[in-house]
């Protein structure tokens, strides 16, 4: 891999892997809408888009190629589907950072608990998918049209919870907080378990599996799991 553009990239895991890029001497481009600022100087090429206007898309990726394409910030299957219609010719292999979200509520789920090539997904912009289920049906749609219409290598990277310092949610923070403030927290399930993946070794991740051959769906996280009263 010697060029890769990125789809984000100015965020928490997509920050960390552009850096591991760089320290790697990939050549990298990062496409955004240009509203987060980067520490990365000189050492990136930046393309304005809006992921949501293919006609930007169009214009941004003009006359360019690459070796990999990390897809960080696709939410909908209309999405999906415009970024390979864009990209076609331009890119050797497609990175889409998914989610176990795509998996139905359970326990030690494997790869083929989701089947993208089941269903046809119906093209929705990300409006249109609303809450957890909204997100569940965005990524598993995504996956559906980049593994059913993309004419390269796909890999679509099923992360579980990602958590790290540089989390700008602040997801798991609050909930320390929380706890801290002897607030109480309603929790339905509290046996249920949940695998996470720090944020470098998801980064990590990335870079490692664009540099290998493999392609289809992959879980990727740290070791082992832990219930919601084992982490309060």
């Amino acid at each position: 891999m010697n060029s890769a553009l990125i789809l984000g990239g100015t965020q928490f895991v997509g920050k960390r892997l552009v850096q591991i890029l760089i320290e790697n001497g990939v050549k990298v481009s990062i496409a955004t809408r240009g509203m987060t600022s980067d520490s990365f100087g000189v050492s990136v090429d930046r393309i304005i888009i809006d992921r949501e206007n293919i006609f930007s898309m169009e214009r941004g990726f003009d006359n360019r190629s690459w070796d990999v394409v990390f897809d960080q910030t696709c939410y909908s299957s209309e999405e999906a589907f415009n970024s390979i219609r864009v990209l076609e010719g331009k890119i050797s292999k497609y990175i889409f950072t998914s989610s176990q979200a795509v998996y139905e509520f359970g326990t030690n789920h494997v790869e083929e608990d989701f089947n993208p090539f089941t269903f046809r997904p119906d093209l929705k912009n990300r409006q249109e998918y609303s809450g957890y289920i909204g997100y569940q049906e965005a990524k598993r749609s995504a996956e559906e049209v980049l593994f059913q219409q993309a004419s390269i290598p796909v890999v679509a990277v099923r992360f579980p919870i990602i958590v790290g310092r540089d989390d700008f949610t602040k997801r798991l923070k609050m909930h320390v907080d929380w706890v801290k403030e002897n607030n109480p927290i309603m929790i339905e399930h509290p046996d249920l378990r949940y695998g996470f993946i720090d944020s470098h070794e998801a980064a990590t991740f990335l870079y490692q599996i664009a540099e290998s051959d493999y392609q289809g769906p992959i879980n990727p996280g740290s070791e082992g799991d832990i219930s919601l009263r084992e982490l309060i």
